[in-house]
């Protein structure tokens, strides 16, 4: 942080508290973490049976039996679960008879996030057609492409994403160069600035940031900032927001930690997204630490990417930011923050659709849209993506692209942040590589980027990751393009990034170790839940 913040301060007595350890808050409060918790409770209680009441016994494993049946086909028989988490739901409870079954009870039955699925709900069936789709627009795009006009009806039927024309679009191939492009657009603010991220972590380049928006705050300007809760337990003090407040920055953290176990924890806001004025916006993987700007080097060189928009698409991202900041709001601000007047940059070329990715429905929008871009695609493929644990849906549509003679290509990293998800996503190696898919690790580091290319007309750059977190169970955000004129700089930047990585061959899978192969074995029964 600036000499100048942190003098702000100490004359305040804001002193930033130590921060605590991260990864904590997902193993304690996800399904994980109450599977371990259940399997530990379940041993005491049938120690406690078998002491107490044996000779119940009989009676006690019949109703087990029964109920764990009775479970068992409501599970088989539920159309909202994917096959492979069937799977993984049909193992916890063989594993915890009773326990596992009242554990898919509780989580398939919305407690603890009943009232926020309510909430969502209201605001998106307020908003569904504030943000009104042009019909000269849509025409446009079913005459140039009529797969990706397909696609936008898609998208427009899950919440108020229109397609745009008359937007530009600057692409960032790494994560230096959106932060300094952030604070020169911050500078130059008159009206307001909305900042929403998964991760705020103290350091230089929050630090940077957090200047300007003190500063324009004391300008009278509407500055916002909203994070996920889990940063009070990976790199945050529980009082942040009070302390931003004290600068004149309205602050609020989405789905703060509370002492309570719930399904509530498994919906993170995932999601990045910097307005300024309505009329520009950021959306990519890039969340506010110094990793991000490797500034600091975590697990390597941090590879990551990310767009800014100025024109008329900047709108979507807009009501992204009110919809979630407005979830414990009684008055809602559509309206003003939509109506503030655009002056479209000239000579745009393409279409761009923002799109958000809620949990809370049954509608896999994420996964969905990458699924048709491979399944509609005709040369290639690049992908890059710091995770691959795939459900059988998303890696049958990798190895049919690859079947049909697309070039589909994935970076994945080259030195892992966490060691479950890289033993998961080798398991998927063989498979795939059977198939014709290619498989590249990004040698100097951690590749952190959300990026797909395809045949040099759509890409998608956002947050959404290929793992069951992203597809499932958090809140998510990207930015579609389709004919937009840097989509080449994009498909450079991954040909440029793969002279940096190691080809993944059936050689280098044999030479793995074998822990590591199985690690990633046993974890495979439960990857839904990771």
């Amino acid at each position: 942080m600036s000499a100048e913040i942190n003098a702000d301060y100490e004359s305040r007595g804001l002193h930033l508290l130590k921060k605590g350890q991260k990864g904590i808050v997902h193993a304690v409060f996800s399904r994980l973490g109450l599977i371990v918790f259940l399997l530990a409770v379940q041993v005491m209680v049938l120690f406690g049976v078998f002491q107490w009441f044996e000779e119940f016994l009989p009676h006690i494993l019949g109703g087990t039996a029964l109920f764990t049946v009775v479970i068992v086909l409501s599970l088989l028989n539920n159309r909202r679960i994917d096959p492979t988490s069937k799977i993984t739901w049909l193992i916890v409870i063989m594993l915890l008879p009773v326990f596992g079954a009242l554990l898919f009870w509780y989580t398939q039955s919305d407690i603890g996030h009943r009232a926020l699925k309510a909430r969502f709900s209201q605001l998106n069936e307020q908003t569904k057609e504030i943000i009104p789709q042009s019909e000269q627009t849509a025409d446009h795009l079913a005459k140039e492409s009529p797969g990706a006009a397909s696609l936008a009806r898609y998208i427009r039927k899950s919440g108020c994403y229109p397609v745009f024309e008359r937007t530009a679009v600057t692409y960032f191939p790494i994560g230096e160069k959106k932060w300094n492009e952030m604070l020169r657009q911050l500078e130059m603010a008159k009206h307001f600035i909305f900042l929403e991220y998964f991760i705020v972590d103290e350091g230089l380049m929050w630090g940077k940031i957090l200047e300007i928006l003190a500063r324009k705050a004391a300008e009278g300007i509407d500055v916002r900032v909203m994070y996920d809760g889990t940063c009070e337990f990976s790199t945050l003090p529980h009082d942040y927001p009070r302390r931003l407040r004290a600068l004149g920055v309205k602050c609020k953290m989405f789905a703060p930690v509370t002492p309570f176990v719930s399904t509530y924890y498994n919906y993170r806001d995932h999601r990045k997204i910097l307005v300024i004025d309505g009329h520009t916006a950021f959306n990519g993987g890039v969340n506010l630490a110094d990793e991000y700007i490797n500034h600091i080097e975590k697990h390597g060189h941090w590879k990551d990417t990310a767009i800014m928009l100025k024109g008329e698409a900047v709108r979507s991202f807009t009501l992204m930011f009110l919809q979630m900041w407005g979830m414990d709001e009684k008055e809602q601000e559509f309206s003003r923050f939509l109506s503030f007047p655009l002056v479209p940059p000239a000579d745009c070329k393409g279409y761009v659709l923002p799109y958000g990715d809620c949990p809370l429905d049954n509608d896999r929008v994420g996964e969905r849209v990458y699924m048709d871009i491979l399944n509609r695609s005709q040369r290639y493929v690049h992908i890059m993506s710091p995770y691959l644990i795939l459900d059988a849906e998303m890696e049958t549509a990798l190895k049919f692209a690859a079947e049909r003679g697309v070039d589909v290509k994935l970076i994945l990293p080259g030195i892992p942040d966490k060691s479950a998800p890289y033993a998961l996503a080798k398991t998927h190696y063989r498979s795939l590589l059977e198939s014709g898919v290619k498989i590249f690790e990004y040698a100097p580091g951690f590749v952190h980027a959300k990026v797909f290319v395809c045949d040099d007309q759509e890409a998608v750059v956002g947050t959404i990751n290929l793992d069951y977190r992203s597809l499932y169970h958090h809140f998510e955000c990207a930015t579609y393009l389709q004919g937009i004129r840097c989509i080449p700089e994009m498909e450079a930047d991954f040909q440029n990034t793969l002279k940096e990585c190691r080809m993944v061959t059936p050689e280098t899978i044999r030479k793995e170790r074998w822990t590591l192969k199985l690690f990633g074995f046993i974890l495979k029964a439960i990857a839904p839940l990771m």
